[in-house]
């Protein structure tokens, strides 16, 4: 595995582990503060990022203390587990796009390699070696690529493509062939912090069928349609009270 230390590698590692073997965990430092800010506000502005940092700080902690009841529902309905990483298997870098990092997928040589949670792979990784990369992406694409897919898409009306992809890696965001897709199921008890969660509970299987596919030498990957992709980005705290308040979105 390529991945950050979060709770949807823990429930990604926990469950493909009982079915397939993994055999290194590869984790990196997520990209945060001020050189995560200056690279988002390069891209996106000075006051949009503002906004999403103000949504951050004071909206989505209020959204999780009122839905801690749910999460906990959701965690067992798809019987998460929650064990630590194995501390044996994980060898850390600054990030996974280091040429030491790099060195070691070459000295492993593995077949397959599941990503979650990591910064953009360099086209220098992703040709290091021969394997397959496989991501679970919180949102279908091509419709939903970036962050917070299944919120977008409600906020859009548009419950058909309102769920979660596990496609291959490539050197775009989220715009690797897709392998399969499926939609979730959310209540007047879901908010935006725990569609991620049925996300990842649904996916969880596709990712094992997505592996088991790859075993089998039977990948049939579906290339994107350039004409109704689009990437997403995290709410400004404006966006989201104007469409919580006045479109009911949450």
């Amino acid at each position: 595995m390529l991945c950050s230390d979060c709770f949807s590698t823990v429930a990604i590692y926990n469950y493909i582990n009982r079915y397939y073997a993994i055999s290194e965990i590869i984790t990196e430092d997520p990209m945060r503060g001020l050189a995560l800010a200056k690279r988002r506000i390069k891209k996106l502005g000075f006051f949009r990022v503002m906004g999403q940092v103000a949504f951050s700080a004071m909206i989505v902690p209020i959204l999780k203390i009122r839905r801690k009841k749910r999460i906990a529902a959701i965690k067992e309905k798809y019987q998460f587990d929650e064990t630590k990483l194995p501390a044996g298997k994980i060898t850390h870098f600054n990030s996974v796009n280091d040429s030491a990092c790099i060195a070691k997928l070459q000295e492993l040589k593995p077949d397959i390699v599941l990503v979650n949670g990591t910064r953009i792979l360099s086209s220098k990784l992703l040709e290091a070696i021969p394997a397959i990369f496989i991501n679970m992406h919180a949102g279908i694409t091509p419709q939903y690529r970036g962050v917070h897919g299944a919120y977008w898409a409600l906020v859009q009306n548009d419950r058909d493509h309102c769920g979660v992809t596990v496609h291959l890696v490539d050197k775009g965001i989220d715009t690797g062939g897709i392998l399969f897709q499926c939609l979730i199921e959310t209540t007047r008890q879901d908010n935006f912090i725990t569609y991620p969660y049925l996300q990842f509970g649904e996916g969880l299987s596709l990712m094992r069928e997505a592996i088991e596919a790859a075993e089998q030498n039977n990948l049939q990957p579906i290339k994107h349609s350039s004409g109704n992709s689009r990437l997403w980005y995290h709410p400004t705290i404006w966006q989201y009270l104007y469409l919580r308040i006045f479109k009911g979105k949450k």
